[in-house]
Formats: C-alpha cells, structure tokens, sequence
C-alpha cells in the first residue's frame, strides 16, 4: 500500500527480532489482527543471540514453532582452551541436565539467532501472518482509544495498541521520552562476527574454542549447528580500541591472536562490534504503546539471557491483548505486563552482569539453573491468587511456573498447549464451569502439585489455587468470558 491510507488493525508490532516474531506468533494464534513492520530489508543475519535456554523452549513448543528448533539447532559442546597452538583442558560451560517428566527440555540449545527467526516466520506464516520488510515506523501519536502509527511508506495504521520491539536502541521509546536506567557492564569492545574457516585450519568442530590469553584480547570461536560457520568473539584490551568489522580486518585479528592463518577463513558472514551493557527502562507502558525485548532491558550477552527474556516479554504480553481485544477484559489486565516483568527483568540483568565480569576476570564460571530460566515466577504478581493453607515449604503455589508430567497417552504440555486457561484438579473434584474458555483435567495424584485446584494462564504459570471451587468464578472475571470478539480499531 502507498500514500496516505489509513487502515485498521489490532496491534502494531515494530520489529521482527525474536520479540516481535514471538508476539506476532501468539497473536495470530488467538485470532487477533497485528501489523508487523521491519525497517530492514530481511530478518536480522548473524549468530548473535545463539542460546534457547530451557523455560523458552517450552514457551516455543506451545507456540507449535519448537519441532523445527529442536532439529535446527544442537547441545553447546564443550569448551577447550588453547595457548597459542597448544591444546589445553576442556570444560563445559553449560550444565548439562537430563530430561524429566517435570521439565522436558533440561538443556540450553544451541542454534544462531538468524537460524532461530526464519524458523520462527516460518510458523508466523503458517499461522496467517507476515512481516512488513523495508517499512519503517516514521511517527506515532496516540488518544484515549486509539493509536496511529505513521510508516515510511505513507500510510497510517490505526490500532488499538502498539508494541515496540525494536531493540536497545528503540526509536518509540525514545519518542516517549522513557529513560533507560542501567551501568555499562565493561567499557572495553567487543567484536563478534560469523565467520566461515577452511576444514584444514587447525580449528575443529568438535569444541568451543578459547584463547583466553591471546595477545590484545580473548578470543573464541563456537562452532554454529545446521553448517560450517563458527561465531567468533573477540574481547579488546584497550577501552579505546577501535573495532574494524570489515572482513579483511577480522582475518587480521584472527591471525594475529591465535595460530589461523587470514586465509583459513574462507568468508566473513557478518560482523558488529559492541559494549557490554545492562539497563532497563523506567516503565514498560505508556497508554497504548508498550515496550517489550530489548526495547524495554538490554544485556550482556553472558549467561544467554536477553534473547530468552525478550521471547518472555513477548509471551506474557501476548495472552493479556487477546483476552482484551478478544474476550472482554478491562483494559487494566495490560498493567500486569510491567508488573510482572519488569522485577523479572532486573533479576536477569543482576545474573547476567555477575557473569561477565567473572568471565571478564578469567573465571570459568559454570552457567546452571539460574540462566535456565524455570525457577522464575510470579507469586507477587496482582494476577496470583493462591488461596490454601498450611503449605509446605516447597509446594507447588501460585504464581509459579506449572510444571510437566504424564497425563493420558500423552503430558500436560499437550493439555495446556494453547490460547486457553486450563483448570487441573489433582486428588480433588473438578469443579462446574460456564467459561468455554478454560479447558479441563483431572489427575488422581501427581506429586509435584500435591493436592488441590490449579488454574494455569495461557503462558503456564498457575494463576489460581484453592481446594474448591470458591472465587474461582470470580477470578476468572478479570480475564473476560466472551469469545464474540472485538473489531480491530479503524476496521
């Protein structure tokens, strides 16, 4: 479309990173028209967030986008170091965890960022959806019942919200005036590139390869699942460095620091250069317009936390605008995305500070459970309401992420897979329900819950607990019952 139209839509999402592209995935799903706009040309072509850790694979799975993940990408191996051509010891810098029936995906996967958003278009597309390439948001302004996003290409898109998922250095945020509070992490540059090697070179792909001593700076070479590329990371010593990605200069620095000759790599895919920083914005929501990924937190790419938390934000935001544009819930549900992830956010900022600056001091610091992301919820979240008593410590409660297990021929996540509440009664009757919107399922015993009613949100956190039935109903109000629908703002 060209000149000065306007149409309608639900939701306008800028950017097609992993946010935007999860979001857009929900959406679709739920029946909710978005508009999703990229000033590029293409989706974004490097490595850079290269790690799925195991809470985003299952939001993936029930996004129905994780099969082609899992084939696409491979386990992290294990890291050697080298001092000059010399093999050194090896370790593995992911913990490596086996599968149960309450968490089925153990394992950080590995998989280059680039791979991980063809295959997320992919199953956007399947669902109905696309992306709008070489369109690019040019101004917005927003009233009491609308928001109006102007696009490069003339038009304007009137929505009833708009989600900005486009990066750090977000152009909507800034337009909002939110400031971003955070510390730069380590003032000292960093190269990253994706780079091809020759199968001669000295580099094999079995192992993470590190030179922690090399001359000028650190460097690493990862070997990329699905081809023949490796990312390449390279740390600079000298604040004031400055970094050349062009491809003749990454050769240089490869042969320079390490035992590969510049002709054993065979090509320079990509390469940006950057600075370790942490920082979050002030709020996560003005009116109508709503930050989400990196538009909302930024990271230092250790610990693997950025990529997964921005495919969170996408996630909780998306079942709140269905419910609103939907089925009937008041507006105020939105709150709820600041409340519960901005205090998510600032506690992975916190662990991937600690991080890299322990890596930064030479430590081979081991990344467990707490860059896997499972143990984070919501029990102070305005959403939870756990209404028993006398619980244990350790007991399954509200807020918390539903866990995994066998149920029929199949497992929970097949039962919870969807846009849909789901009620779970475990040693307890199954309670009457009007809402066709919140499925069903009953288990006579299942220790990890132990004994009651969990009602799980569509992004399997449970919601509500309670022995019986009383204030479920009630509960449920909040989210709205109705499965007629809304128009889409200006449709």
């Amino acid at each position: 479309m060209a000149g000065s139209e306007t149409v309608g839509t639900d939701v306008v999402i800028v950017g097609a990173g992993p946010t935007g592209l999860v979001l857009a995935i929900d959406l679709a799903r739920r029946g909710v028209r978005a508009t999703l706009v990229e000033k590029a040309d293409r989706l974004f072509p490097g490595s850079r967030g290269k790690g799925i850790q195991p809470r985003s694979q299952e939001v993936l799975d029930d996004l129905g986008a994780l099969p082609g993940i899992l084939a696409a990408g491979s386990p992290y191996p294990r890291m050697r170091a080298w001092e000059g051509a010399e093999r050194q010891g090896e370790w593995d810098m992911m913990a490596r965890s086996e599968p149960t029936e309450q968490v089925p995906y153990a394992t950080i996967l590995l998989i280059p960022q680039s791979r991980t958003q063809e295959l997320l278009y992919a199953r956007l597309r399947e669902l109905g959806g696309d992306v709008r390439f070489g369109t690019a948001l040019t101004g917005f302004r927003q009233s009491e019942d609308a928001v109006e996003a102007e696009l490069s290409t003339g038009e304007t898109v009137r929505a009833a919200y708009l989600v900005a998922a486009d990066g750090g250095r977000s152009t909507v945020r800034k337009a909002l005036g939110i400031g971003m509070t955070g510390e730069t992490v380590d003032p000292r540059p960093m190269l990253v590139a994706d780079v091809r090697l020759s199968p001669d070179s000295i580099v094999d792909r079995g192992n993470w390869q590190v030179w922690p001593k090399a001359p000028g700076g650190a460097v690493a070479l990862c070997p990329l699942p699905g081809g023949d590329q490796f990312q390449l990371i390279a740390a600079f010593e000298d604040e004031g460095a400055t970094v050349d990605t062009a491809p003749r200069a990454v050769r240089e620095l490869l042969a320079a620091r390490t035992p590969l000759a510049a002709t054993d790599v065979v090509e320079v895919v990509w390469a940006s250069d950057f600075r370790a920083r942490a920082a979050m914005a002030d709020r996560f929501r003005d009116g109508r317009v709503l930050l989400a990924g990196d538009a909302a937190h930024v990271h230092s790419p250790a610990g693997g936390q950025g990529l997964n938390t921005s495919i969170q934000d996408a996630y909780n935001l998306g079942w709140k605008l269905g419910r609103v544009l939907r089925h009937g819930a008041p507006a105020a549900l939105l709150d709820s995305y600041e409340a519960e992830r901005l205090p998510v956010a600032a506690d992975v900022l916190g662990i991937s500070t600690r991080l890299h600056r322990a890596s930064s001091e030479g430590a081979n610091t081991q990344r467990g459970e707490e860059v896997q992301q499972l143990g984070l919820g919501y029990r102070d979240s305005p959403l939870t309401r756990e209404t028993r008593t006398g619980l244990a410590d350790g007991a399954l409660r509200a807020g918390d992420r539903a866990p995994d297990g066998p149920y029929g021929a199949g497992r929970l996540f097949d039962v919870f897979r969807g846009p849909h509440f789901t009620l779970l009664a475990v040693g307890v009757p199954l309670p009457p329900l009007t809402d066709d919107t919140v499925r069903t399922a009953h288990l006579a015993a299942y220790e990890p819950y132990g004994t009651g009613l969990f009602l799980i949100r569509p992004d399997g956190y449970v919601g509500w607990a309670g022995t019986g039935g009383d204030g479920l109903a009630g509960y449920l109000d909040a989210f709205g019952t109705s499965d007629a629908g809304h128009p889409p703002v200006g449709g």
